[in-house]
């Protein structure tokens, strides 16, 4: 079974890599652009991870992890965020709204392939 997952990303760097380095590692990714997307995404499709842009204009990601983390059939879904490294206040919002794993941009780049696959 190929690995579904799940992206809350806006910025079009971040999706064009994600969607790239997805083909070539042999995932699926849908992109999503509201929590109302998120929830019909997981109800249709049980993914293995959502990733999530901590700087998402169209969600607010701290509320999304709180949803997610507190209901019973979503909260084992793994819920990786990535931010900008300077951000520590946000990280910090992130990790206590229940994100599994919150990594700065340019480890989220670097180790992409990796985090798609599920070998990191």
């Amino acid at each position: 079974m190929s690995r579904e997952i799940i992206a809350v990303v806006d910025d079009i760097f971040f999706a064009s890599k994600i969607r790239g380095t997805a083909d070539q590692v042999g995932v699926s990714v849908e992109f999503v652009r509201s929590a109302e997307a998120v929830t019909e995404m997981i109800q249709r499709k049980r993914p293995s991870l959502i990733i999530c842009d901590l700087h998402s204009a169209r969600i607010n990601p701290i509320d999304l992890a709180k949803e997610l983390k507190g209901q019973e059939e979503t909260k084992s879904i793994p819920l990786l965020g990535f931010f900008s490294h300077v951000q520590t206040e946000l990280q910090r919002q992130a990790q206590q709204a229940g994100f599994d794993r919150v990594i700065p941009r340019s480890l989220f780049a670097s180790s992409l392939s990796k985090i798609l696959a599920g070998t990191e």
